[in-house]
């Protein structure tokens, strides 16, 4: 097995056995394993990379592992990579549905997870806010965004249509809008 597979491997449970939050909370720590540390992809293709992952459906981790992998060795590097991320997850909800039963009612336990939810909400919100900063979102064009989620959030419009109108909006804003630089 090529040293790329096993490292990839390695690199993804590493990622994924000590990353609480979900995708979202995982994308910092892909970005310093991939791209500062490995320099497996350019920031600008992580940034592609979490951008496509994120329209895809599944999970954001496994999506964005997946297409690291693949950018890296094809179909194998994506197999390492995806299951890299998966296993330690898998693994810890397997563990916890064999004794969860033991300890379900422990007043401690219970603690315990009250105060992981505020780490786990600054965990998504640090790269959520790093992002919009690399997607170059500003005070002049934030409205997007929130004028987005207001629309899911208040009115009801489906998700894929404010990608669509969003999608379409850019590309005319680049094509005939935009001043050249």
């Amino acid at each position: 097995m090529s040293n790329f597979y096993l490292e990839s491997f390695k690199t993804f449970f590493k990622i994924g056995l000590f990353t609480l939050g979900g995708g979202y909370a995982m994308i910092p720590i892909i970005e310093s394993e991939v791209v500062d540390k490995k320099k497996w992809v350019s920031k600008e293709d992580f940034l592609d990379i979490i951008a496509i992952a994120q329209s895809c459906p599944g999970v954001l981790a496994i999506n964005v592992s997946v297409f690291i992998g693949y950018k890296m060795k094809k179909v194998k590097g994506a197999v390492c990579t995806s299951l890299g991320t998966a296993l330690p997850s898998f693994l810890i909800i397997l563990a916890i549905a064999m004794f969860f039963h033991q300890f379900e009612d422990n007043k401690v336990v219970a603690a315990i997870f009250r105060g992981i939810r505020p780490a786990v909400v600054a965990l998504i919100a640090v790269p959520t806010f790093k992002l919009g900063q690399s997607a170059k979102i500003t005070l002049t064009n934030c409205w997007i965004p929130i004028a987005g989620a207001l629309a899911i959030w208040l009115l009801g419009v489906s998700p894929i249509l404010v990608i669509l109108i969003a999608g379409i909006g850019g590309y005319v804003y680049g094509k005939y809008i935009k001043p050249t630089e």
